[in-house]
């Protein structure tokens, strides 16, 4: 029912806003409007759309980033990376009435077009938003609410369009690559970059242009003043239609007892607190060791999925599989029975050697990893060394 309400209104904007993209005065305004961070964890980043100003008419904004959870498997599909998004036009003062009730910034810059221009662009937005065009494959870094109406511009344009350096290079002395930019908007969220890190491996490690970093909307806003195409400004006058603080919204920084770095830090810690008292005394720790290679094993199936089934970038190749795999799973199962703790020896001999050069050898792997990892990463070689140890030692007891 929402998807058939959704069509009518798209329908009878359509048909409400047409006959004056035939005619695209010169009056008419263009603006390509930003959204500053929310405290959703997918705001982070911002939101994009594009809003007209026609003659005589009530103001549409084109919105590139609406999605639909009543779309069946809306959750596996999200999950394997086969997210649509769909283009929707609508009147923009229900646009910006939404960000203002949440307190967003809100920025627009007027687009340099002239009368033929606005007419290419129109057309283009209108084909776009039309019911059978409407709806593309959702990328988070590559295809997304800033880069697909982006791209329609500069096809409006006819030329391509040129950026300067992106904030992200003035302010931080990192490479700018994309997960670099969105750790600068998660810095307040650190565990969903925890699981940003642990799902996406090397391909967004990868140096990237400034172009390419327009993927985050509150980065591109503060460079579409300086964008220039076809020899001139791609914008002529910036309005800032909702005047809150950049950072109003987002939550403030984590407490740091509560972020993932200090909790890993404290599973070591106590996992070499059970390691030292375990081999002095040549016992194990079961419950410790469930639960940890449990998790371990959980996650190691995640990135099962997502290595060989999801479609999500950059999810494949993941360095990490070496230390998170569904074999972590071996352990919880096999403690437990006699016959199993003599496989699982050989196991937690190879994982400890395994996870052990994975650690050394990170500074050499093109792949950035989470601070927290490595306390985890070390905790998983203690354990696996203390049972490989204490097996060895108690079968030599039994021997004499």
């Amino acid at each position: 029912m929402n998807r058939i309400v959704a069509f009518v209104v798209s329908f009878l904007l359509l048909l409400a806003v047409a006959p004056a993209t035939k005619a695209a005065p010169a009056d008419t305004c263009i603006y390509f409007v930003n959204v500053y961070p929310g405290n959703e964890v997918y705001e982070l980043e911002g939101h994009s759309a594009i809003v007209a100003e026609i003659a005589g008419r009530r103001p549409i904004a084109f919105n590139y980033g609406v999605f639909d959870f009543d779309k069946p498997n809306f959750v596996w599909r999200f999950v394997k990376g086969e997210t649509d998004y769909r283009a929707v036009p609508y009147p923009a003062d229900i646009f910006f009435n939404e960000y203002q009730h949440e307190g967003r910034r809100v920025v627009m810059h007027r687009l340099n077009l002239d009368s033929d221009g606005k007419r290419r662009l129109m057309d283009m937005l209108m084909d776009n938003v039309r019911p059978e065009n409407a709806t593309y494959r959702y990328n988070y870094v590559l295809n997304n609410c800033a880069t697909r109406p982006l791209a329609v511009v500069e096809r409006a344009y006819g030329d391509s369009i040129i950026f300067g350096p992106a904030p992200f290079e003035a302010n931080s002395s990192l490479p700018l690559t994309f997960r670099n930019v969105m750790r600068n908007y998660h810095r307040n969220y650190p565990w969903y970059q925890f699981g940003i890190d642990l799902a996406l491996g090397p391909g967004i490690d990868r140096p990237i242009t400034s172009r390419m970093a327009t993927f985050a909307p509150a980065e591109l806003d503060r460079m579409l003043d300086n964008a220039s195409v076809g020899g001139r400004r791609l914008t002529d006058s910036t309005i800032v239609a909702i005047d809150t603080p950049p950072d109003a919204v987002p939550d403030g920084p984590t407490p740091w007892p509560l972020s993932p770095l200090f909790v890993c830090w404290l599973v070591f810690a106590f996992s070499l607190y059970a390691t030292v008292r375990n081999l002095r005394r040549c016992t194990f720790m079961p419950a410790l060791d469930f639960v940890l290679f449990a998790i371990f094993g959980i996650a190691g199936c995640l990135l099962t999925f997502l290595i060989f089934v999801s479609t999500h970038e950059a999810t494949s190749p993941n360095w990490l599989y070496v230390w998170l795999n569904p074999l972590c799973l071996l352990f919880p199962i096999l403690m437990w029975s006699k016959r199993g703790r003599k496989f699982l020896f050989y196991y937690c001999s190879i994982n400890a050697v395994a996870v052990t050069a994975i650690l050394v050898a990170w500074p050499w792997i093109p792949q950035s990893a989470n601070a927290a990892f490595f306390p985890l990463m070390m905790a998983d070689i203690l354990r696996s060394a203390t049972f490989a140890i204490n097996y060895r030692r108690k079968c030599q007891l039994r021997n004499l």
